[in-house]
């Protein structure tokens, strides 16, 4: 007899840059559980579209203003599924990370560490912090990538299972 498994999906996106577009969703071919956004929204639009599609957890980046900046923390750190998850905009890359992010790093010792800034998508397993580090790309059409990415996370039975990148051309 085959055993139940608990399914959880979440959305990750970063540097949406007030871009409101939604192409992305024609790529998902699951129900999105949640959507974690990574910083540089750009304006309110942003998140409440957002919204209307699945639960929200977002941070503020380094080109938000101050509407998004009293909506949204410079960083979080929640709990989903089981799996601790610590996300934060500006963070480095795994073996440099900044001192901001190496300390809630040691602090909080995610299981998945989702960062943005860099416009660039990354995801490596860091064994130094026994943590998977995710940073989505850019959604936006704004910066220098040549491409607009997005990953649909996938954890099955508290373990991520699949991770799924969805990139577009500018």
């Amino acid at each position: 007899m085959k055993k139940h498994q608990k399914i959880y999906n979440i959305l990750i996106l970063s540097d949406s840059h007030s871009y409101t577009g939604e192409d992305y969703w024609d790529e998902i071919d699951a129900k999105v559980d949640e959507i974690w956004h990574a910083g540089d929204i750009g304006k309110p639009e942003v998140t409440d579209a957002l919204k209307l599609r699945a639960p929200l957890r977002a941070v503020y980046g380094n080109i938000d203003g101050t509407e998004i900046r009293a909506e949204f923390p410079e960083y979080l750190f929640f709990e989903v599924e089981g799996l601790k998850v610590l996300m934060i905009h500006i963070a480095g890359r795994p073996g440099r990370y900044n001192a901001k992010s190496r300390k809630l790093i040691e602090e909080y010792n995610p299981d998945i560490f989702v960062c943005g800034h860099s416009h660039i998508c990354l995801v490596e397993k860091v064994k130094k912090y026994n943590l998977l580090h995710i940073n989505p790309g850019a959604i936006g059409k704004h910066g220098f990538h040549q491409f607009r990415t997005c990953i649909l996370l996938t954890i099955v039975d508290s373990k991520p299972s699949k991770l799924k990148l969805i990139e577009f051309p500018r």
